[in-house]
């Protein structure tokens, strides 16, 4: 390729755009700023009933007659704890909980964990992380 192929030169015109050209250019991105914006998310907020911080033990886990069941039942003892303590209708586990469990592998799951659980009116609760 030559300099001169990657150039394409465009005719320059003496003449100025009419004003009518001008205004319309204009008016186009004002018209779209006009259009109300669709909501990317719409969060939901319930309404907390009940939210209590537990430390929940986990050391049953280790009790298994095999070391490859331990993080499963680690999470079966959280959600019975759960039902024993905050009776729910339905029970929701956040995917961080659920990662600390996991965290060590299937063999070793922590001996206890600090959680944050809210029940909200429909009797629908959720197992968080407590901070700090």
């Amino acid at each position: 390729m030559t300099p001169k192929d990657d150039k394409t030169e465009e005719p320059v015109s003496d003449e100025e755009p009419e004003i009518e050209e001008i205004e319309d250019e204009i008016e186009e991105p004002a018209e779209e700023k006009e259009k109300p914006a669709a909501p990317a998310e719409e969060v939901i907020e319930e309404e907390i009933i009940d939210e209590r911080i537990y430390t929940v033990p986990l050391r049953k886990a280790y009790w298994t007659g095999s070391r490859l069941k331990r993080a499963n039942r680690a999470v079966r003892i959280l959600k019975k704890f759960v039902e024993r303590h905050m009776k729910p209708e339905e029970m929701m586990i956040q995917p961080e909980v659920n990662e600390l469990i996991w965290s060590r592998g299937i063999e070793k799951p922590p001996r206890r964990i600090r959680i944050r659980a809210t029940k909200n009116d429909e009797n629908l609760v959720r197992v968080y992380l407590a901070e700090g």
